[in-house]
């Protein structure tokens, strides 16, 4: 499976956002059951924030973004791409 980033940006009030946050939660929580390896949070300075995850190719990818509360509420905007790691860790 290959790493994807979603890099969103809110584009509704803190009032139409808070009440997907739950759900979007609960879905990140499903990805990661389902193996997807899913991480997710937001920007310090808020506005914003980004989910990373793994998918088996781009459209699988695509799907995942698409069915997010935050994206199928029309919250936030988002780029996504694919990520390609350099260096990581691997315990010995």
């Amino acid at each position: 499976m290959a790493w994807f980033v979603k890099i969103e940006k809110g584009i509704v009030s803190k009032d139409d956002f808070d009440p997907y946050v739950e759900d979007h939660i609960a879905y990140v929580k499903q990805l990661i059951i389902d193996g997807h390896e899913a991480k997710t949070g937001y920007w310090a300075e808020l506005g914003g924030g980004m989910m990373i995850f793994k998918a088996n190719s781009r459209d699988e990818a695509e799907l995942i973004v698409r069915n997010d509360p935050l994206v199928k509420n029309n919250c936030v905007e988002y780029e996504l791409h694919q990520w390609q790691i350099v260096v990581e860790y691997v315990s010995s």
